[in-house]
């Protein structure tokens, strides 16, 4: 099964990080850390908020399963 990018439901603001933490099977805490680090000490601030208000835009949230009544859940 392909996988596919979603925004997380452990957000900070609109889980952009905790989803592409997610999609890379790493701690939505590093990533979040190197997000401020690249963004606030590299120069890369005004680009940095460019991105994730871009990418919470485009990034849909993740499904919610047990609400849709199309979907049958596994046992």
């Amino acid at each position: 099964m392909k996988k596919k990018l979603y925004k997380s439901d452990d957000r900070v603001l609109a889980g952009v990080l905790g989803g592409i933490a997610n999609y890379i099977n790493i701690d939505p805490t590093i990533i979040r850390v190197a997000f401020v680090i690249i963004g606030l000490f590299l120069g890369f601030g005004v680009p940095a908020v460019i991105f994730y208000i871009v990418a919470a835009m485009i990034i849909p949230d993740m499904p919610n399963f047990e609400a849709r009544e199309d979907v049958t859940p596994r046992d």
